[in-house]
């Protein structure tokens, strides 16, 4: 076996202890999401609900669900809408080629 292989083995075994609950000397590292404030941070953005919606990748009807409250946004949208919180333009910026 390679010593990558072996490290990758290594580590899988770690998570596994990890997820059991066991302790593994691994460092973990917890980040706090807020919970967004979808039509706040889309105002600031100056953009409608379509171009918003569009921007992030999601659909109008979602995004509408997530500003009236209907529905809230989970894992990836809610990371995506923390950053543009904090910076507005973050995804023209890094998308645009």
């Amino acid at each position: 076996m390679t010593s990558a292989a072996a490290s990758i083995r290594r580590g899988l075994r770690e998570a596994l202890t990890h997820a059991k609950g066991h302790k593994t000397g691994a460092r973990v590292h917890h980040i706090e999401v807020p919970e967004p404030d979808v039509a706040a941070i889309r105002e600031r953005s100056g953009l409608s609900q379509a171009e918003f919606a569009r921007s992030i990748g999601v659909a109008v009807g979602t995004l509408r669900g997530w500003e009236q409250g209907r529905r809230r946004p989970e894992g990836p949208a809610r990371v995506l809408l923390a950053l543009i919180e904090k910076r507005p333009r973050i995804v023209q910026d890094e998308l645009r080629s």
